[in-house]
């Protein structure tokens, strides 16, 4: 079946939205997957990886049959793509001397998960108004930035219940810190504000009770895939293992990539 992508303006924000045969097309139990750009990015930059992931899906459906619908949505981060005011704070240090890189780059991917929030209050009454089908699923899969942003969305939204960060890191202090020994900027005012490191301390995923079995963590009862490149220069490994290997993430996760959603989602009854 082909792959449709329409494009639905929502309070003044473009969403992009992929399905297999159209919207029209949709009926009953769907799940809804925002796929996240990386830094520098924008939604059209991703439009294959959203479009292979729909045909993968459209794929398996000829040989096996599967409960529930699912449909890909992208939009811009903010300060991206057609939502781009100022280039200049989408820079790192090391790339033109962006005193602010620390917390633009962080504004802008937690700007990003209430943006995710705000889709899922609104997205079905814009795609669905007569109640042709009904979300019963939320997931978020995201790259570099986008994979940041993912792991923001899956501590601070509960409605959330599957995620695929890609490149992407959960402890910022981790990440933003060896940035900034790299860089040779101090780790203090005016680059990491008292104020700005209280934020993180408070609410970054890294932060949270995510290692008890109790109703105040998080991630408990969510379904993560995390892929990361142990070599990759910007968002090490490194930064991202000792949380990882606390949620019990393993190689084999890797391995069922492909059928992750597949498997996790659309099949289960």
């Amino acid at each position: 079946m082909a792959i449709s992508r329409r494009t639905v303006v929502i309070a003044g924000l473009p969403v992009h939205v992929y399905s297999e045969g159209g919207l029209e097309a949709i009926s009953g139990p769907v799940s809804v997957l925002f796929l996240l750009h990386g830094r520098m990015g924008s939604a059209h930059q991703i439009d294959s990886v959203a479009e292979e992931a729909m045909k993968v899906v459209s794929e398996k459906r000829q040989s096996k049959e599967a409960s529930i619908g699912l449909i890909v949505v992208t939009f811009d981060q903010r300060n991206h793509g057609e939502r781009l005011v100022d280039t200049f704070a989408n820079g790192a240090w090391k790339e033109n001397g962006n005193d602010r890189h620390a917390i633009d780059m962080y504004a802008t991917y937690v700007g990003t998960a209430k943006d995710v929030s705000y889709l899922i209050d609104f997205l079905p009454s814009y795609i669905f108004p007569s109640g042709e089908a009904e979300v019963v699923q939320w997931s978020v899969g995201g790259i570099s930035l986008g994979g940041h942003a993912s792991w923001i969305v899956l501590r601070q939204e509960p409605r959330i219940t599957l995620g695929i960060p890609i490149i992407g890191c959960p402890d910022y202090l981790k990440l933003i810190s060896g940035r900034a020994k790299e860089s040779e900027i101090p780790f203090e005012p005016p680059y990491i504000p008292k104020t700005f490191l209280s934020y993180i301390q408070q609410h970054d995923p890294a932060q949270a009770s995510y290692t008890i079995s109790e109703a105040s963590n998080p991630f408990l009862g969510k379904k993560i895939l995390v892929l990361s490149g142990a070599d990759d220069p910007l968002v090490q490994w490194s930064c991202s293992q000792e949380f990882v290997e606390n949620l019990q993430c393993t190689p084999d996760m890797v391995k069922e990539m492909a059928n992750f959603v597949w498997d996790n989602v659309l099949v289960v009854a």
